[in-house]
């Protein structure tokens, strides 16, 4: 099994609290990249940056004091236009998610082959679930997409890059 994972690409991270003109501008390449992945044959999962309304005094709403993707608002949904159907939704309560074991054995059946990421933004939510997917699955080829990333700015982004390819994740 082969997965596009499509981290955070809600309204929130794309035009709204936390929104750049990186992240506007790298939309129609993910909706893209997700029609070409399902046409091949690979299983698509979202996660979604959730957040609460107590997100201000949780340790990173110290360090991130932007309120955003607070659940059931318009900035915590996924953008329009993005196909979801058939795929999975991962709710996640901070940047790097956890339980990826459970979701490529629950939902896509395990044995995972390849996992490629796209998403927002690079430096945060990329990076970190692109780690932690390394660390679970050494031995398979993770890759992000980088015409499909977008970072809090432009050199955070390339920096995010650089530290991904030196783990061993390839940047296409």
């Amino acid at each position: 099994m082969k997965a596009l994972i499509v981290i955070d690409m809600q309204n929130d991270f794309i035009d709204g609290s936390l929104g750049t003109k990186e992240a506007v501008a790298i939309v129609p390449a993910v909706a893209e990249k997700i029609r070409a992945r399902r046409a091949d044959g690979w299983q698509v999962v979202f996660t979604r940056d959730t957040h609460d309304e107590g997100y201000m005094e949780s340790n990173e709403g110290k360090h991130l004091p932007v309120v955003h993707c607070v659940e059931d608002t318009p900035g915590w949904e996924i953008r329009g236009g993005l196909d979801t159907a058939g795929a999975l939704v991962v709710n996640k309560p901070s940047f790097g998610f956890t339980g990826w074991t459970d979701v490529f054995e629950e939902f896509l059946g395990g044995d995972v082959e390849e996992i490629e990421l796209v998403g927002l933004c690079t430096d945060i939510c990329v990076v970190s679930n692109a780690l932690i997917l390394k660390a679970l699955y050494p031995e398979i080829r993770i890759s992000v997409d980088s015409a499909c990333c977008a970072g809090v700015t432009p050199e955070s982004h390339e920096a995010a890059l650089t530290t991904m390819k030196m783990c061993q994740i390839e940047i296409a």
